[in-house]
């Protein structure tokens, strides 16, 4: 056999820079692959298209190094058998097929005929690729395989949707016998490169496509290696051969994997979900000067992001608090120390997010460091009194306690410009965001009328956020000797927990307003938002018991989980970004918060309604954010089109529902593991937790769920340890 041959109002996290949506992602499963500064979005077989938004692409650190990637065999595309990624979320294996290859219009390499295995992963900057072709007929065949490509050097902002009058200038490509190297200029005069490697050397290779005419004997398989390398200032792309660099990519991932307590329960289901969920947050992960940080999401927000990076230290801090010491350290490092309106940065302030690229280098976007986030700096705060509380390590306090007292005085300053005691943000550049909270969408703060609340704003939950950084650090400033500061930080905090209520109560709601305006008018809306309050404690008793209540009825509880927006609300929309969807870290931080004040059956049902989730989406990964629609029995969670996929912070949801649920808690300066009213749900039987350290000590956990209770049996002890069950 032979063959020859958007319109409205932006929806996104930095909305001002408009995403447009000319096309649906949620249609077309991605396989996304990320290290370190490189991430790679393929289509299910593999490719590079500018198909659907066309966002797929290799990328690193903001730019676009591969645009096209597209394989064909005998002029055809092949056929899909099967797409995965592999589960430690490292390899994507491809299955593929050929469909019937036609000579002169007849069938001369029948369907079936040829099996195409397609394995690629990353390493230091680097794609790699194999493919092993086999031949299962009785004769040879001889078939031709193609491969085009091409490199735009795109950067993020540009791909999502923000258009450019100038770009840089595309420099003559480079073709050896087996190299392409395309090169490319910026504005920012930065040298960028991408060189494609081939092995065996191509029949054919040009500035735009490798040709090889292979002849595939019955039953013996032919290999081809592939590598697509990023070149650029400081970049060190790795060009070991396909194996050895595996080899290396696995042994980082598996030092990774150590820092870490392994949990597996009774239901297989919730394992997948737990896997893909660890496995996705050690793919996040990317090593700083300053220690790890869990990159926010892929595509959009590969990046640090200062809230983003804090909420997911919180959310996995029990299973491994070096997390949050890598972002502590990185936080503190990139401290704002003057003020800068373009930026919207203020001594002390901690950052919103850091951005790479040629955008950012010219200021054509903000957001290369960039201060615009009201919560970061508190978050900040209250993440440095969990970590102490998770390891007790008073040295590593000391070290940034001067950046926690700058924090301090921003929240006190800054943050308080009218000096009411309370944190409000408005933005200082016209190119910053507008709004400055978790929901940023420009529409996402209101009045109970629909009319957008005019700044400055201050938030419910950035309040129940102030509260708890004053706590924590009044606990640090007793623990490092500072008693005065210790009483004063107590002092303010029960202070502003009596403001709070005073001023963001709304008894016709039962729940907190959403906001202030600058006219310290209440924005009288049933968010998601004041389930924060009930996570920072912030909430009084009497109320918290009306908040529980109204999360968990209907016009919020979507059965898959809790709405941003109350259903029935002048912006509701089931199909917003903030305004009605569902996000899986808000639902645990609600959770979390449910468990605190003693609501541990209202967090189970968050736990269930996010777990029917899991187990109905791609890969069982929680995206990002989903639509708000109600849950129908047979039916799945409806997608948001532009949802990030993995999302740290989304990832690490399902560790703080277990905390929630099973009242863990860790005291590290008591060798202490603590757990309050243990709860378990009906689909959980058992939870083991293996390898849980805490300083020196670790221990091995069977936590068995009875009719009426939870046992907590000690399978394994070393060192001083005591595990503690409150009932």
């Amino acid at each position: 056999m032979t063959v020859t041959g958007k319109s409205g109002e932006p929806n996104n996290h930095n909305h001002d820079h408009y995403e447009l949506i000319a096309a649906d992602r949620a249609s077309e499963f991605s396989r996304v692959l990320k290290q370190g500064d490189t991430f790679a979005i393929f289509d299910c077989h593999g490719d590079v298209l500018s198909t659907g938004m066309g966002e797929q692409g290799i990328f690193h650190e903001g730019t676009r190094f591969l645009s096209r990637w597209d394989l064909r065999i005998g002029g055809t595309r092949p056929l899909l058998l099967s797409s995965t990624i592999n589960e430690r979320n490292e390899l994507l294996a491809v299955d593929l097929m050929n469909p019937d290859l036609f000579d002169e219009h007849e069938v001369h390499v029948p369907k079936e005929a040829l099996h195409m295995f397609r394995s690629k992963f990353l390493w230091r900057e680097s794609c790699f690729e194999r493919i092993r072709i086999t031949n299962y007929t009785r004769e040879p065949i001889r078939i031709p395989i193609n491969l085009t490509f091409a490199s735009d050097y795109k950067d993020i902002f540009e791909v999502r949707g923000t258009r450019r009058s100038r770009r840089g200038k595309l420099l003559e490509t480079e073709v050896g016998r087996s190299e392409v190297l395309f090169r490319y200029r910026g504005l920012d005069d930065a040298m960028r490169g991408t060189r494609l490697s081939f092995s065996p050397e191509p029949k054919r290779l040009s500035d735009a496509e490798a040709s090889f005419n292979l002849e595939l004997r019955p039953g013996e398989p032919v290999t081809l290696y592939f590598t697509v390398s990023c070149e650029c200032e400081g970049c060190d792309p790795s060009h070991a051969a396909y194996s050895a660099a595996f080899a290396q990519a696995g042994k980082f991932s598996g030092e990774l994997r150590d820092d870490q307590c392994e949990i597996t329960t009774s239901n297989d289901q919730f394992n997948v979900w737990l896997s893909r969920s660890s496995d996705d947050l050690l793919m996040m992960l990317t090593r700083t000067p300053q220690g790890l940080y869990p990159y926010a999401g892929v595509p959009w927000f590969s990046t640090p992001f200062g809230r983003d990076g804090i909420i997911t230290a919180l959310e996995m801090i029990w299973i491994n608090p070096q997390v949050a010491k890598g972002v502590l350290a990185y936080l503190a490092h990139n401290q704002a120390s003057e003020v800068s309106p373009g930026q919207d940065a203020e001594p002390g302030k901690i950052l919103h997010e850091t951005r790479k690229g040629e955008m950012a280098a010219l200021g054509e976007i903000p957001f290369g460091q960039y201060y615009g986030s009201v919560d970061s700096t508190p978050l900040f705060v209250a993440l440095a009194g969990a970590y102490f509380e998770r390891t007790g390590d008073q040295a590593f306090i000391e070290g940034i306690w001067p950046n926690i007292l700058k924090a301090l005085q921003w929240m006190d300053t800054y943050g308080d410009a009218d000096g009411d005691g309370f944190l409000e943000y408005a933005r200082h550049t016209e190119e910053g965001l507008i709004q400055q909270g978790w929901k940023d969408s420009s529409d996402s703060i209101f009045h109970a009328d629909g009319s957008l609340a005019e700044g400055p704003i201050a938030l419910c939950e950035v309040q129940g956020y102030a509260y708890q950084a004053k706590r924590q650090a009044a606990v640090l400033a007793g623990i490092l000797g500072e008693t005065g500061l210790e009483a004063e930080l107590d002092a303010r905090a029960v202070n502003l927990q009596e403001k709070f209520q005073q001023a963001f109560w709304c008894a016709e709601l039962s729940n907190y307003a959403l906001a202030l305006d600058g006219k310290k008018r209440p924005c009288r809306v049933r968010s998601s938002n004041t389930g924060h309050c009930l996570f920072s404690g912030i909430a009084s008793r009497e109320h918290a018991a009306q908040i529980a209540g109204e999360l968990l009825s209907p016009r919020f509880f979507s059965g898959w989980g809790i709405r941003t927006i109350a259903a029935g609300e002048a912006r509701y929309n089931p199909m917003a970004y903030h305004n009605g969807s569902v996000w899986p870290h808000d639902n645990a931080m609600i959770a979390y918060g449910l468990a605190r004040y003693g609501f541990t059956r209202q967090a189970m049902e968050i736990l269930e309604g996010l777990f029917h989730t899991a187990i109905a989406v791609d890969l069982h990964r929680l995206p990002e954010l989903f639509c708000g629609f109600e849950r129908h029995a047979g039916l799945h969670p409806i997608l948001y089109p532009l949802a990030c996929a993995p999302q740290s912070w989304a990832a690490a949801s399902v560790f703080y529902l277990l905390q929630a649920c099973t009242g863990l808690f860790i005291d590290a300066r008591k060798n202490q593991v603590r757990f309050n009213h243990p709860s378990l749900p009906s689909f959980l039987d058992e939870v083991r937790i293996k390898n849980l350290r805490v300083g020196s000590a670790s221990v091995d956990l069977l936590l068995k769920r009875y009719p009426s209770d939870v046992g907590i049996n000690v399978l394994r002890r070393e060192g001083e340890l005591e595990v503690v069950v409150v009932k």
